[in-house]
């Protein structure tokens, strides 16, 4: 059995605790372990805010006033992807996203959210979409509570 949903949220800081809590209702419906449920929940908060700042076209009241959130979870792992219409990352020689990842400072009050998600999760991948914003999707290898509905056997 698996489990996916998809969401389409405004770009409004209050869609960011509903994406979260959907998340953490899903994985204990689940029986997904509480660690792992936490460390995702907080990789997808992260995501959701950055699309909420950055999202958005690149002048005041350009772009789309939406984001997408998707989850995917089975028996191995969870997958989330979420995706804004913003005007992207900054681009490298060569097309690749240069995002700030690791120039992040762990104690500074912003600009550590694609930081968090590469330490939370085991996969991150960010790419750009020409003319239709970013995506930044991460996934986790699950652990399961003994009495889990989605456990692998």
């Amino acid at each position: 059995m698996s489990i996916w949903w998809s969401l389409h949220l405004r770009r409004d800081a209050a869609s960011v605790p509903l994406a979260r809590r959907l998340l953490l209702g899903t994985m204990e419906t689940a029986g997904v372990d509480p660690d792992i449920s936490y460390d995702l929940s907080v990789a997808l908060s992260e995501a959701c805010a950055n699309a909420v700042e950055h999202g958005g076209g690149q002048g005041c009241g350009e772009g789309s006033a939406e984001y997408r959130v998707t989850a995917y979870l089975d028996g191995e792992k969870c997958r989330i992807e979420v995706a804004d219409s913003g005007p992207g990352f900054p681009v490298r020689r060569g097309g690749q996203c240069a995002y700030a990842a690791a120039q992040a400072v762990p104690t500074a009050e912003s600009g550590r959210g694609l930081w968090l998600i590469e330490e939370l999760a085991d996969h991150v991948h960010v790419r750009n979409r020409p003319g239709r914003g970013a995506v930044v999707s991460f996934d986790k290898i699950l652990k399961w509570r003994e009495d889990a509905l989605l456990k692998v056997s």
